[in-house]
């Protein structure tokens, strides 16, 4: 009998309807005695609570949307698992939409989030304009590592310039003049910041910016292979590379092995986000660490709080980040 109802199951238990709505919804009070006889009757009836209806009746469908625009990055991946993590044991329930950095298909997706009825939408990082049609019907929103500028959209993400000062600062005090940067060619918040570091960084030493070692590409290994072989080949002399990404770097590492150019006695590396592919690179790789569990576990707290209308304290979350040393610096 899985089509039970919760009068049923009051009438069952000797409680009142009420008691078993608050068991069902962990509010209110009640004494664990009684928890235990309703959920014993709940087991044993197989009983499912008619989400529709409860969503009609609560004005929250007890979901969200997350969109992202490559679920196969890692670092993303880390982020989207700690969403999950901390939003299922609060009873939501995740759609994963990725992007693979389409705008169009990012608008496509927001519309059928909204379609779906979700309580609010987490975006990570890609393009930086937000769908205008989140925006207007003011559906709770929670960017990482994205800033809009939206102020009614709260921006959770890691403090990318300190990130781009202290990889700089690092190379700079290991002895290093001629530090090239690889960044996304893209204007996007985050690698702005880094870029910003970078430079800070060159000024407080004393080292002028050379514009023939900024080098823009997408963010993708071979791309940035084939940017450091042509750094090489039009004789551009550098000392190190600080890679705005742990996959740029390993890009950067590529260029330098099929060169027979040693790391790190001739070229030292420092990447950023400490993925997994940084402690098993050859050399393994000196980077910047982001904590990914926390920007998305703060991410969720923060997102679930605003479709509870409580208002949040700050609309700027920004985490710190440490750097982890290894052999490429080393």
């Amino acid at each position: 009998m899985s089509n039970i109802t919760i009068k049923k199951i009051a009438e069952l238990a000797g409680v009142s309807s009420a008691t078993v709505s608050r068991i069902l919804n962990n509010t209110g009070r009640y004494s664990e005695e009684t928890k235990e006889r309703v959920l014993e009757i709940i087991r044993d009836y197989n009983y499912r609570t008619n989400v529709v209806a409860k969503s009609l009746r609560t004005n929250k469908s007890k979901t969200i949307g997350v969109i992202v625009p490559d679920i196969t990055n890692e670092f993303f991946a880390n982020i989207v698992l700690a969403i999950e993590n901390y939003s299922v044991p609060n009873g939501y329930s995740i759609f994963i939409c990725n992007t693979s950095e389409d705008h169009e298909k990012e608008k496509m997706f927001v519309r059928d989030l909204e379609a779906k009825g979700v309580d609010g939408i987490i975006y990570l990082s890609g393009n930086k304009q937000i769908p205008e049609q989140t925006t207007s019907k003011h559906l709770p929103t929670v960017c990482i590592d994205r800033n809009p500028g939206n102020k009614e959209i709260v921006v959770v993400e890691s403090d990318n310039f300190s990130g781009g000062f202290i990889a700089t600062e690092e190379l700079i005090q290991q002895g290093c003049k001629r530090i090239v940067i690889i960044k996304d060619e893209r204007d996007v918040s985050p690698m702005a910041e880094r870029y910003r570091g970078y430079r800070e960084a060159l000024q407080k030493h004393g080292i002028p910016l050379d514009e023939n070692l900024v080098v823009n590409v997408k963010v993708d290994v071979h791309e940035a292979t084939k940017a450091v072989q042509h750094l090489i080949s039009r004789g551009t002399a550098f000392d190190a590379i600080f890679a705005c990404t742990d996959w740029l770097a390993i890009g950067a590492i590529n260029a330098l092995h099929q060169h027979q150019i040693l790391i790190p006695d001739e070229v030292k590396i420092i990447g950023f986000d400490n993925i997994s592919v940084a402690q098993h690179s050859y050399p393994p790789l000196t980077t910047v660490e982001q904590d990914k569990t926390k920007l998305g576990e703060i991410a969720a707290q923060i997102l679930l709080d605003m479709i509870d209308q409580k208002k949040p304290q700050k609309q700027n979350i920004v985490l710190p980040v440490s750097l982890v040393k290894r052999n490429t610096t080393l």
